[in-house]
């Protein structure tokens, strides 16, 4: 009998879900192999428009752009009457092989340099696509909003820091084209020298990071006079220095759990892209507390440890 109750609402729930959207997916490049992309499209959309893209996360090594976390973004955004839309990339750390020869600090930092910059460059091409496919998706390409978790969160970070200073990473990206705004989980930005700092302006950017976090590092994390990531605490500062607009929550003693806090954040997301839609850009340092969001063996991992798994 409880199987039996367990089976209808899990068929309730598949139903409730395909209610709210139906989903589409299309090839956008060929790498390697075909990368493609799913359009979840809402039953009633929003008048504007906008539109999400979603990007996993995974350390470049796993992770998938239809897993179970990715279709919960989509169910609960389409319910909002986003279009969302959730891409491949190309793992540069799926090759076991070349992470093991690639295991000390110094070969580590080039070996995740090419990783997001291969991320970064199919992400480029996956907007380029759909800015070129914006009428039959039935979006506004002014009003794409980007998120992602972890290495997806890096991922959209760097796109929009290589679009603000011109690097070859965001090339693929329609001329003049940039994100409504950023909304990233647990991220931060690969500077291959010297410091962080934006040449043009960066889109409206919602930082979440655990204060404890040493996979994403909080602060940042590299090797001195080298390439180092900026984690969300160090963007803060830069984007504070440089007067830009942004809001930022941290998560005092949480580590990397924060990269899989979208569930509780959903009304925020909505809050933060509302206002960068209608150009209402302002400050906000905040630190939050969700009792969802517990301390986990995450808390006390590092990237290398990531990698060990």
């Amino acid at each position: 009998m409880k199987t039996n109750r367990i089976l209808t609402t899990a068929l309730l729930l598949c139903g409730l879900a395909s209610m709210a959207q139906n989903k589409q997916t299309y090839p956008f490049v060929e790498r390697d192999s075909t990368l493609y992309l799913d359009v979840h499209q809402p039953l009633l959309k929003r008048d504007d428009k906008a539109a999400v893209i979603a990007v996993f996360g995974g350390g470049f090594y796993a992770g998938t752009r239809d897993n179970a976390y990715q279709l919960s973004i989509a169910d609960s955004l389409t319910r909002r009457g986003f279009t969302v839309i959730s891409i491949d990339y190309r793992l540069g750390m799926k090759d076991t092989e070349m992470v093991k020869e690639n295991s000390s600090l110094a070969k580590a930092t080039g070996l995740f340099q090419y990783c997001i910059d291969i991320a970064t460059e199919d992400c480029a091409q996956a907007i380029a696509w759909i800015c070129d496919h914006a009428e039959t998706l039935d979006i506004d390409t002014s009003r794409i909003i980007l998120t992602g978790s972890s290495a997806g969160a890096i991922t959209i970070l760097q796109l929009d820091y290589c679009r603000a200073n011109e690097l070859p990473q965001a090339s693929a990206l329609p001329k003049g084209w940039m994100p409504a705004a950023l909304i990233p989980y647990s991220g931060g930005i690969l500077c291959r020298k010297g410091a962080l700092i934006y040449r043009s302006k960066p889109a409206p950017t919602l930082l979440m990071h655990g204060t404890e976090d040493k996979v994403v590092a909080y602060k940042k994390f590299g090797i001195p006079f080298k390439a180092k990531l900026y984690g969300s605490n160090a963007i803060d500062k830069v984007m504070d220095r440089q007067h830009i607009p942004h809001w930022i929550i941290r998560f005092e003693g949480i580590g990397h759990e924060v990269a899989s806090w979208f569930p509780g954040s959903v009304d925020m997301f909505c809050d933060f892209a509302e206002q960068a839609l209608n150009g209402r850009e302002n400050f906000l340092d905040a630190t939050m507390n969700d009792s969802a969001l517990q301390p986990t063996e995450w808390t006390h991992m590092g990237l290398f440890d990531l990698y060990k798994r």
